[in-house]
């Protein structure tokens, strides 16, 4: 069924590009603005608008959308997803690469949502079904910790912290080439990359965004980093290191070199969240979890240290 509105364009909205304008005028993500315009579903004073276009502040805007079938949760068992910690108030899981946080439209496989409704686990929270105690995420082509709130008083507990940064989130990542300094802070804002509708990017007016990192271990064409993340923006680890021209080693998205990837055995991202720490939402108690390398990272850094 085909919905549609028209509306003002608000006079803070002037200049705005429109998918930028319709994503916050309606409630849309920014990709699912920009499909709908590339679909022929915009239109200012009459006219036609692309995704790129400008709005006028009292331009007349009419759009008109198909709904997005809701993401459905399938309990998919995940063999290696494996339970660090679980009580009545959440579970902290090791999330293998290839498993997405929770269902979307347009993923197919497995999530952690899905491999724990396989598993039994009961999940009593707000929210859309399919995001069902979901607090962060991680990228499907990102290994580590992962906590999801079992109760609702954990998920409301769990998000403020997030949203409040008092969470310990660490990573470790091995990058191309050495970053110079050997610690340093990147502060840079995140947005949506101009010429992609699935990357990201430091961009101007994007949201602030601090990336902290310390060299652990130096080999002669990679350097495996500590990192420790004050925000938590969509691909950040991956956006900051490219952005220095010291992407993960194997991130082909953003411009690691395949000659690399290939000698190491890597087909995704070097980057492992190694250390999720938080206080427990129903005792308040510190609560600090620790993770290992996965088969792949780990030889890949068994060829950098032989090399």
């Amino acid at each position: 069924m085909t919905e549609s509105r028209s509306l003002p364009v608000p006079p803070g909205r002037d200049g705005e590009r429109v998918d930028v304008a319709l994503a916050a005028l309606l409630g849309f993500s920014r990709t699912q603005a920009a499909e709908i315009a590339d679909a022929g579903g915009v239109q200012l004073d009459g006219r036609p608008a692309s995704r790129s276009d400008r709005v006028r502040a009292d331009a007349w805007l009419e759009v008109t959308w198909q709904p997005r079938r809701a993401a459905q949760v399938e309990p998919i068992p995940v063999a290696d997803l494996r339970v660090v910690h679980d009580d009545d108030d959440l579970v902290v899981v090791e999330k293998p690469v290839g498993v997405a946080a929770h269902p979307s439209v347009g993923w197919e496989g497995p999530t952690v949502v899905g491999a724990l409704a396989a598993a039994g686990f009961r999940i009593a929270t707000s929210g859309p079904a399919e995001r069902a105690g979901i607090v962060h995420r991680l990228d499907a082509g990102t290994s580590g910790l992962m906590v999801v709130a079992k109760s609702e008083g954990a998920y409301r507990e769990l998000k403020r912290q997030f949203h409040d940064r008092e969470v310990e989130k660490v990573y470790h990542a091995v990058v191309q080439g050495h970053p110079d300094p050997f610690s340093g802070t990147i502060d840079a804002p995140i947005g949506r990359h101009p010429g992609s509708a699935w990357k990201f990017a430091v961009v101007a007016g994007g949201k602030p965004s601090v990336t902290h990192y310390d060299t652990l271990e130096a080999f002669p064409a990679a350097t495996l980093l500590e990192i420790h993340l004050e925000t938590g923006r969509t691909h950040q680890i991956r956006v900051h290191m490219a952005a220095q021209r010291h992407p993960c080693v194997g991130d082909a998205m953003y411009g690691a070199d395949p000659r690399l990837s290939e000698r190491l055995g890597l087909e995704r991202q070097w980057l492992h969240a190694m250390r999720l720490a938080f206080r427990h939402p129903a005792t308040g108690e510190w609560s600090a979890h620790e993770s290992v390398y996965p088969a792949d990272l780990q030889y890949a850094l068994d060829v950098l240290r032989a090399s």
